[in-house]
């Protein structure tokens, strides 16, 4: 659902000089960067801005902008990314942030710049903007925006309107009171709740906290952070350990992030800010919010992070293409973990294994023929019918579990690694899509009865039959359910 959302903050612009190493400097040490590419994108607040433009939303973004070469290239990034830019007049040079990359790796990082705090009357658009937006998000990276004094008093009227997230720095401005969420990471929730109170955890740092007393500690900063701001809630992103949200009292809520998630941190917490502003915008609840965002952050970075994202923008400009809206027979694949493992695979010359069904309530023939077929090769994917597709085969009280929540637990298992849904009878054009090199299908079949047989010999793939563990079925289970009811 779209929304019209407001983005206030600092602007950057980012690059990404991206190469290859294959010598070492003559003169020194140092590994010589051959430049392949550069990848420009806006930062900070034009970040966030830039992926809830990406996700569907009207956004303006209010920000102050030099004039500067820098500022120029900015202002045209935001505009071709259909971002209005409501510019505060600021004078210095525009921040820029290089980094140096090669593969996965930054090898080192060139901060340039300093733009001074915007000062004088705040624009009759901006003012506009922050009435008539859904829901507004500061982004505050200490360039001092949020501490114009007649942008907080516009701050404080919206925040007392409608969900007003703050994700704030270290070095930035205190949040107007009433705001929704504060969006702090650990690093920034440690330094700001020293500096709001006295310590609980006195002597330990951020780093040296483990295990359980990571969220002990986390639930105290965001306590303290939620009385000294006046806000509503604070949520404490811990990275790979998901995030956790306080409303100043009470028990937290501990959202785990995705497991295993490997990739580019640059721009999750951006990404978690955008993602949490755009649920509330459409009225969600500020946990179910959370929930949302912890995901995203967490696909964010295992597709690559900021500097993928950039790419990818640059890329669907470039083409020209699109999706064909008609052919939602097959969702695309999301940037998630396992479908990230199942390229991969792809890439090195590895098997991708795939099954299928309607796994509607999952048994112990279900996991003996997953743990087989995974067997196979290097990945696992699973074609799963969808709720339509189910009634059609099963009938209409089926399917008891919708598929949202089959692709949920088939996705927990450590033998399955994506779930692809289709809508069809069969799971002929979702394989034509996935091209799997082996489809492994359990009970007693012949390999002429197989009808994917016939689709996998087009790309040389290999239809298997897997003996199925005898006397489970969901039919069995449903019957022995219905059974026990008097």
């Amino acid at each position: 659902m779209s929304a019209r959302i407001t983005v206030v903050g600092d602007i950057l612009l980012d690059r990404d000089l991206i190469g290859t190493v294959e010598r070492v400097c003559p003169d020194a040490p140092v590994p010589v960067l051959d430049v392949v590419e550069e990848v420009a994108r806006p930062g900070g607040a034009g970040l966030a801005a830039a992926l809830l433009s990406a996700d569907g939303h009207d956004v303006t973004l209010v920000a102050a902008v030099c004039d500067d070469l820098a500022g120029h290239r900015l202002h045209a990034l935001l505009s071709g990314l259909g971002i209005r830019l409501v510019g505060l007049a600021s004078d210095g040079a525009t921040r820029e942030k290089v980094r140096l990359r090669t593969g996965e790796q930054s090898l080192l990082r060139l901060d340039s710049g300093r733009s001074r705090p915007p000062a004088g009357q705040l624009p009759t658009t901006a003012i506009r903007a922050l009435a008539e937006a859904d829901a507004v998000l500061v982004s505050d990276y200490a360039g001092g925006v949020t501490r114009h004094v007649g942008l907080r008093r516009q701050l404080s009227a919206a925040a007392a309107r409608r969900p007003l997230v703050w994700d704030p720095h270290v070095r930035g401005e205190v949040p107007v009171e009433g705001v929704r969420l504060v969006t702090p990471n650990r690093a920034e929730a440690t330094v700001l709740s020293g500096a709001a109170g006295p310590s609980g955890g006195a002597g330990l740092s951020g780093g040296e906290i483990a295990g359980w007393s990571v969220l002990a500690e986390a639930h105290r900063q965001a306590d303290l952070l939620a009385d000294t701001w006046q806000a509503q809630a604070v949520v404490v992103t811990l990275g790979d350990r998901g995030a956790l949200l306080s409303y100043g009292s009470g028990p937290p809520l501990v959202v785990p992030a995705l497991a295993s998630v490997v990739g580019d941190t640059c721009g999750a917490g951006d990404r978690f800010a955008a993602s949490v502003t755009a649920q509330l915008a459409v009225d969600e609840v500020v946990s179910d919010a959370v929930r949302t965002a912890v995901r995203d952050a967490s696909e964010f970075v295992a597709a690559g992070g900021a500097t993928a994202f950039a790419q990818r923008g640059r890329d669907n400009r470039t083409d020209g293409r699109a999706d064909d809206p008609a052919d939602d027979s097959v969702p695309a694949a999301q940037a998630s973990t396992g479908w990230q493992r199942v390229e991969q695979v792809r890439e090195r010359g590895g098997t991708v294994v795939a099954t299928g069904g309607c796994f509607d309530l999952l048994h112990a023939g279900h996991i003996t023929l997953l743990r087989a077929a995974r067997g196979l090769g290097d990945c696992l994917v699973v074609c799963l019918n969808s709720d339509s597709s189910v009634r059609r085969l099963k009938g209409v009280e089926r399917p008891l579990v919708p598929e949202v929540d089959r692709a949920r637990v088939l996705e927990a298992l450590e033998c399955v690694d994506a779930v692809l849904i289709f809508a069809e009878d069969t799971p002929a054009q979702a394989l034509r899509q996935l091209r799997p090199h082996i489809w492994a299908k359990g009970g007693d079949y012949a390999l002429a009865d197989l009808p994917e047989a016939g689709v996998l010999a087009e790309w040389e793939g290999q239809a298997v039959v897997l003996p199925y563990l005898d006397g489970r079925s969901t039919t069995r289970l449903i019957g022995a359910a219905r059974a026990l009811v008097p």
